[in-house]
């Protein structure tokens, strides 16, 4: 559970330090003071898209932190532990979310740094937020195939679908690139096989065409080397008493003698040693080279014809020469492949009907698990608005296949789902629809077409509520979800949420009297004005100071003796009763 927010400089609010506890938590205050502000930078460290606007005027950065407690909470722990963050006593969590004014924005867990998306992935385990415009969401079908489906828990079926589903159109797509290519094959197998002979006539080894060249470079230029290499060779060594081995050497001798007379000539005889022997082993290099040096005309001719060989069936090929042995590799397999089409083709077949057979049991699953928790699932909302004023009210969600004209629209589906006559999706091969009829004899009819605002609001709460019910998120926030009821209704909303809160932490943003005097706790929302600066405040709510608010939200301005004990009375009837779903 939430345990801990920390905020500071996040926009009206400079700094807020709260504590949160189990049970309904209740955030009430005037119009504007800030109750969902606290919501919003909730949804920020949870992952939500950021900028600079949110940092408080003549701040550097938004900095919003929230604890919660994980013993509990195994998805979470497990999660952690993948990503090798986890704490020591692997109980508590720490989410953290900085925003600049300059709109950079880092996300950290456990003092880790992470991607934003990493705190959206942890978050969706920790807490579920429902806004007060929520309904507007729910008018969208895959957002109502995807509440169904986390109501029913089907995670893993559906990962299990989508990945069947994408190796299944993955297939196809192989399937039919050999198709089309199977209509020009003789054409393209003349073409391949003359290319491929060519190229493995060539034989271009490894490194061929960088040694060619080098050779190439080299007998062309023989004669210059060879008459260098020899005038070098005289000067060091050959010119008997002109040359450099033996001016050096008698120069040697003479210092040698002199060393015994002064030390300080021994590092200038032990250098000149060194040199002497390096211009031996250079004079006797030298003679190598020139004695191997190769002056074959015949060779260069052949090296020069071999490189333009290679170069026109580059240019032939639109490629570099020393990638021809690369393309030969490709050229053969592609060959390998058109010889063999038939054996790969009846492989991608069998392997298409396989896909298709696993394909149409995993969506059979899953339409039949879909079919059992839309029965239960529409009986609990049609339950839950009856006392929401809207009595003889029904709620239905209906599976309508995506029917064809009696075959899959998927590519592979032509030799493999004849008899299908739906379309396949990643996410099954139906449409999920919420169906109402808000009075009695009406027929049932797309949520979307559902006139009233009102009935809209009411029903979408129903909906909430259920679907929270069921939630294993041990975090459930209502951003004044019960905007636009009052009286009983307010009451009975009111109920619903405390009972949730008997198994869930539920924080509940409200303008309702009816609503904030059943929660287990009361936190109050005010803004400040001082010195042309705008705050935000919150603090807990004593007994006296709660039954004050209860009845500022009944009376408004003036508050009455009368205002007062009925606010009292509320409040005691909350603790008296027990909380009826």
């Amino acid at each position: 559970m939430l345990t801990h927010i920390h905020i500071r400089d996040f926009t009206i609010i400079d700094q807020l330090e709260l504590d949160l506890e189990n049970g309904m938590t209740v955030l009430t205050g005037e119009t504007g003071a800030g109750k969902s502000i606290i919501i919003d930078a909730l949804n920020l460290v949870l992952g939500d898209r950021a900028d600079s606007g949110v940092v408080r005027h003549g701040c550097a950065r938004t900095d919003i932190s929230a604890t919660f407690d994980i013993s509990a909470i195994t998805a979470a722990q497990a999660w952690l532990a993948e990503q090798e963050m986890d704490a020591e006593d692997n109980s508590e969590c720490v989410l953290r979310r900085t925003v600049t004014n300059e709109g950079r924005s880092k996300g950290y867990i456990n003092g880790s740094a992470v991607p934003i998306q990493s705190l959206q992935t942890l978050g969706d385990k920790l807490v579920d937020i429902h806004g007060q415009h929520e309904h507007q969401s729910l008018l969208k079908n895959d957002m109502q195939r995807q509440l169904l489906d986390d109501y029913a828990g089907h995670a893993n079926l559906l990962t299990q679908l989508a990945a069947t589903y994408r190796q299944w159109k993955t297939v196809g797509a192989e399937l039919d690139t050999l198709r089309s290519a199977t209509q020009d094959r003789d054409t393209r197998l003349d073409m391949l096989r003359y290319q491929v002979h060519e190229l493995e006539t060539l034989a271009l080894s490894e490194n061929e065409v960088n040694a060619l060249e080098e050779e190439r470079t080299r007998l062309a230029n023989s004669g210059r080397l060879l008459d260098t290499c020899q005038t070098a060779l005289h000067n060091l060594y050959e010119s008997d008493a002109n040359d450099i081995f033996t001016v050096l050497g008698r120069t040697l001798g003479e210092l040698e003698q002199l060393r015994t007379l002064d030390s300080r000539l021994s590092s200038a005889c032990d250098l000149l040693n060194s040199a002497h022997v390096q211009i031996e082993e250079s004079a006797n290099e030298l003679r190598h080279y020139r004695d191997t040096l190769d002056l074959d005309p015949a060779r260069l001719t052949w090296v020069e014809q071999r490189l333009d060989t290679i170069h026109q069936l580059a240019r032939k090929h639109r490629t570099a020469p020393a990638a021809l042995a690369d393309l030969l590799t490709t050229l053969q397999t592609e060959l390998s492949s058109i010889e063999h089409s038939d054996e790969h083709l009846q492989h991608l077949q069998n392997q298409l009907a396989a896909l298709s057979h696993t394909y149409l049991e995993q969506a059979r699953q899953l339409s039949a698990s879909r079919t059992r928790a839309a029965h239960d699932f529409s009986t609990k909302v049609t339950d839950g608005m009856q006392p929401l004023g809207l009595a003889g009210a029904r709620f239905e969600i209906a599976l309508q296949p995506f029917a064809t004209d009696g075959r899959s629209r998927h590519p592979a589906s032509r030799d493999t789902s004849a008899s299908m006559h739906v379309v396949p999706t990643a996410t099954g091969m139906e449409r999920v629809d919420f169906l109402v009829s808000t009075n009695p004899g009406q027929p049932l009819k797309p949520l979307s077409k559902v006139a009233s605002g009102g009935e809209l609001s009411r029903i979408s709460l129903a909906i909430q509520v259920i679907a929270a019910r069921s939630s294993h998120i041990p975090t459930l926030i209502f951003d004044e979800v019960d905007t636009g009821i009052g009286g009983g209704v307010a009451e009975t909303v009111g109920r619903q949420l405390r009972t949730l809160g008997e198994s869930h932490q539920v924080l509940c943003v409200t303008h309702l009297p009816q609503v904030a005097a059943l929660g287990h706790h009361h936190l109050h929302v005010t803004k400040e004005s001082t010195k042309g600066t705008t705050t935000t405040r919150i603090r807990a709510l004593t007994d006296t100071a709660r039954n004050e608010e209860i009845a500022r939200m009944l009376g408004g301005v003036e508050i009455t003796a009368q205002t007062r004990a009925h606010a009292k009375e509320m409040i005691g009837q909350a603790k008296k009763k027990k909380a009826r779903a």
